[in-house]
């Protein structure tokens, strides 16, 4: 009853306590840690109004979050800039964030890379993360990989899990530093060690491809499956596969459709065409074309190109849905133009026969030719048919 997975409300506890046969006890405890948060509120007030920073600090979060008095984003605001002005690095790191989402103030996204900068600078490892990240978008500064690379360095030094992850990424794509598949692996080993679910993901990708280390198809599923647990959509996608595919542990199909569905309900996009697979073609849950529709189209929404080819292969073939021949010819368009090989095929078959846009013999060589550059051989045999 601590705001997970119910509605973070006091009356909200009070109803559902009292139907409690410990309802007294449990009662007495809320009422306890009201009284404390007000008497601690009371107590970092007036070291605040001293000019304590930390204590600055922690008034701010109290206001930010409704913590011993009421919720006041002004108040929380100007606390925060109290403690930041003191030289303490969090409140420094919170005051940027403050600017940066506009709370308790207008936003400013100069002033938001400023106090961001001072509490990097200031050592804080959340901060050091952040500049890595604005650093490597561009957001806020010119795009500067060195530097992300440096800022995410400091930052992963400290010990900060999500840091380390993105160093390995550093490492692992040659970005802000030359490539180094072995570095990559140290980093995610580390990040994944310290519990943080997307390093634990890649490490499981990691020992699944061979990345740096010999390839462990047993460890792959091990660590995927902790990512998983902790709510990594990606590496709940991976986990169904492991299970789809028998990597590192026994084939299970219902158990493939079980964390298929989690992580495409956590709006993963790979997750979601490989749910519409399953449904599809009736692996792990009773075979149905509606729902097979409709998780490829939330893929191509989500802009994979696999989703939006099986989208494309829908509409074309009235596969839970309607045939319509212009849909089937947008959504083949889509996946093709981001280098879906297969949608590059039927596009060109789509041109050539005037199938949901008019014919287009030029169009049709043009897309068989990339779909034949891409390994579809079957391409090479419709070129040679239109070229003779």
């Amino acid at each position: 009853m601590d705001g997970i997975g119910t509605y973070k409300d006091k009356k909200e506890a009070f109803k559902w306590f009292l139907k409690s046969e410990y309802s007294l006890n449990k009662l007495d405890g809320i009422f306890k840690k009201i009284k404390s948060e007000k008497k601690k509120f009371k107590k970092n007030l007036k070291l605040a109004i001293s000019n304590n920073s930390k204590a600055q600090y922690y008034v701010g979060s109290c206001y930010q979050n409704g913590k011993g008095i009421n919720k006041n984003e002004k108040k929380a605001f100007e606390w925060y800039m109290k403690s930041a002005i003191g030289g303490y690095a969090e409140g420094q790191h919170i005051l940027g964030f403050f600017y940066e989402c506009g709370i308790g103030t207008i936003k400013n996204e100069i002033k938001a890379f400023e106090w961001y900068l001072k509490s990097a600078k200031n050592g804080y490892a959340i901060a050091q993360c952040n500049l890595g990240f604005l650093y490597l978008d561009g957001k806020f500064v010119n795009k500067d990989e060195t530097k992300a690379f440096e800022w995410y360095l400091k930052s992963a030094i400290e010990g900060y899990a999500i840091a380390q992850y993105h160093i390995g990424n550093c490492y692992y794509y040659g970005k802000g530093t030359d490539k180094d598949e072995t570095k990559a692996l140290e980093w995610y080993m580390k990040s994944a060690t310290a519990g943080y679910a997307e390093g634990q993901c890649n490490l499981g990708y990691c020992y699944e491809n061979g990345v740096g280390i010999e390839k462990n198809e047993k460890k792959a599923f091990e660590w995927y499956k902790k990512s998983a647990i902790e709510g990594c959509a990606e590496g709940q996608n991976k986990l169904g596969f492991c299970y789809y595919s028998g990597i590192g542990t026994d084939k299970n199909e219902t158990k493939a459709f079980k964390w298929y569905l989690k992580s495409a309900e956590n709006e993963c996009a790979v997750a979601q065409n490989n749910l519409g697979l399953l449904y599809f073609e009736g692996i792990g849950i009773k075979k149905d074309e509606a729902k097979s529709f409709e998780w490829y189209k939330k893929s191509a929404i989500s802009g994979y190109a696999k989703g939006q080819c099986n989208l494309g292969y829908c509409y074309v073939n009235g596969i839970g849905t309607e045939i319509n021949e212009k849909k089937a010819f947008e959504w083949y368009l889509k996946s093709a133009e981001n280098g879906n090989a297969i949608a590059q095929n039927y596009l060109g078959n789509l041109y050539e026969n005037g199938v949901g846009t008019e014919k287009n013999e030029t169009k049709a060589i043009e897309w068989y030719k990339k779909a034949y550059d891409n390994g579809i051989e079957e391409a090479k045999i419709k070129l040679n048919v239109i070229l003779t």
